[in-house]
């Protein structure tokens, strides 16, 4: 197959499934497994990080509203050292909380994630803890709160959480969703939270990730045509899979993406030990 039809098919797994709570990195190992895509820069680390890079235009276009909001209100605060009863700057400094834990744990676990977590039997067994942990989460009881209701604790805990989905298989959206539901945010609540802090903690990634690529130190070499193709489907099949998922929360539960990772999981082991 061609590899610039492979980044096309890889782009549009990337942004559809960086949203929905079934591990956006887990996909990208899986699929070239199941389908045997063996061209080396298709199967990086690299290139499935900036594949994150669609995703990411797809976040700030989603949200643009909110972020040419709290990008003001957030400096506002640091300007006064106040956050005046301003809901935006108060959530644009609890979304910088959030992103401390998950960016410490990549500075310091890279190497290793990069190695030693992508193996195929490793994500199908990530894929069933990160879809019990989901299932848990979305029954218990009596939740109501909103962002609003966010404390800074609860914040940087469900951004230690979201640090969990470095792990192939966990799922970023999955594990902050369900770590906000253990804290008692509805699913809507829960679900855009962790789109919101999913953005600065994504443009880091891709920036450190884009300097390795240009400099070399990515160990495969840039394709530039694969790279853009695979990008611009993930932006825009993100942007879909984004807005599909925020309708899909507000009068649905989640079971639904829990019996999907079982199934999947189910899936790759038995090709896996075939």
């Amino acid at each position: 197959m061609d590899v610039v039809l492979q980044a096309l098919i890889m782009g549009i797994v990337q942004g559809l499934t960086e949203f929905l709570p079934v591990s956006s990195s887990g996909h990208l190992v899986i699929v070239p497994f199941l389908f045997g895509y063996g061209n080396e820069f298709i199967n990086s680390l690299a290139f499935s990080v900036m594949l994150h890079m669609g995703t990411l235009l797809a976040l700030l276009a989603y949200f643009r509203h909110d972020w040419l909001r709290l990008i003001p209100a957030g400096v506002a605060a640091l300007r006064d050292r106040s956050f005046r009863a301003d809901p935006d700057r108060r959530l644009a400094w609890l979304l910088a909380a959030s992103t401390i834990p998950g960016g410490i744990v990549g500075l310091l676990f890279d190497d290793v994630i990069s190695t030693t977590f992508r193996h195929i039997g490793l994500v199908a067994v990530a894929l069933v803890i990160g879809g019990a942990i989901l299932w848990l989460a979305d029954r218990r009881p009596g939740r109501a709160r909103g962002i609003a209701d966010l404390s800074f604790p609860i914040a940087v805990g469900i951004g230690a959480a979201q640090a969990l989905a470095l792990v192939p298989g966990i799922s970023r959206s999955g594990i902050s969703i369900a770590a906000g539901r253990f804290a008692g945010l509805d699913r809507e609540a829960a679900a855009r939270f962790s789109f919101l802090m999913a953005t600065p903690i994504t443009a880091a990634a891709g920036i450190y990730q884009g300097r390795l690529l240009l400099t070399g130190e990515a160990g495969v070499e840039l394709a530039a045509g694969p790279l853009l193709a695979g990008m611009a489907a993930s932006l825009l099949s993100g942007f879909v899979a984004i807005h599909l998922l925020l309708r899909f929360v507000r009068t649905r539960s989640l079971d639904i993406f829990v019996w999907y990772r079982v199934g999947l999981a189910a899936t790759v082991l038995i090709a896996w030990l075939a």
